[in-house]
């Protein structure tokens, strides 16, 4: 891996009382870094942990220079996900949860030759090529009944929304997140909404993805507020909440 202030790639990672699934997910994306030609940035961003999430982050940082931890200053993995995107430098910036529950070489179908000039490229766990191991099948059905409820009222056409990884280009990162509001769960859904909306071009890439018994997502509650945030997502657009400067952008080819 080579070392750059403007890396081919970012990997931001949220992180909430993540001291011990962190470590291991940083050992495994060191050692993928290690044997790519590009170069990269990965960028913890630590909200209201209360175990020691900055000390093993910190430490990490302290012997590979390509890591930065910054601290965001409210609780939410949307408010985390949107400081670690607007401080990358990356031309690639890819979210990715704390528990890497992917494979890491997976990562490589997010960039160049293989995404296909997309200016947004989501993971899915759903569709033909993608694995899911281990999951529970109440947890699998409600989330497709959650899926079923983003087509009918947010996002059509994507078989997973809230698989979390993602990757977006410089040009739609610094577009996107600079208007994004949620900081809750709905994030993920808002960001694709407002994509869509802006004619950027958005790729699902089929993963192999493997459950954590740690998750945590709360099956009643979070699928009630989800219902929440798409109605306060679909509000802003039509209150023209989403319109800066960067709204008459072209999308990036």
């Amino acid at each position: 891996m080579n070392a750059s202030q403007n890396p081919l790639l970012s990997i931001v990672i949220p992180a909430h009382n993540e001291e011990f699934r962190l470590p291991p997910s940083l050992e495994k994306i060191d050692q993928f870094l290690q044997t790519q030609s590009f170069s990269a940035e990965v960028i913890i961003v630590e909200n209201g942990s209360k175990d020691r999430t900055v000390e093993v982050s910190e430490a990490f940082a302290a012997t590979h220079p390509y890591v930065r931890v910054i601290q965001a200053p409210v609780r939410g993995k949307g408010l985390a996900v949107k400081v670690g995107m607007l401080e990358a430098r990356g031309d690639y910036r890819f979210i990715c949860d704390a528990d890497l529950s992917m494979r890491i070489d997976d990562i490589v179908k997010f960039l160049p030759p293989h995404i296909d000039g997309a200016d947004v490229i989501i993971a899915s766990r759903e569709g033909k090529g993608a694995v899911r191991v281990g999951e529970p099948s109440h947890r699998h059905w409600i989330g497709r009944i959650n899926n079923w409820i983003i087509q009918l009222t947010a996002v059509r056409g994507f078989n997973d929304t809230q698989c979390g990884f993602k990757m977006f280009s410089r040009r739609a990162a610094e577009d996107l997140f600079s208007v994004q509001q949620m900081v809750g769960i709905g994030f993920d859904i808002e960001l694709l909404f407002i994509a869509k909306k802006r004619g950027y071009r958005i790729k699902e890439v089929p993963i192999t993805w493997y459950f954590d018994n740690d998750s945590r997502i709360r099956l009643i509650g979070d699928s009630t507020h989800l219902l929440v945030e798409i109605w306060q997502i679909r509000r802003n657009w039509l209150q023209g909440v989403y319109a800066n400067q960067t709204a008459d952008r072209q999308p990036a080819n």
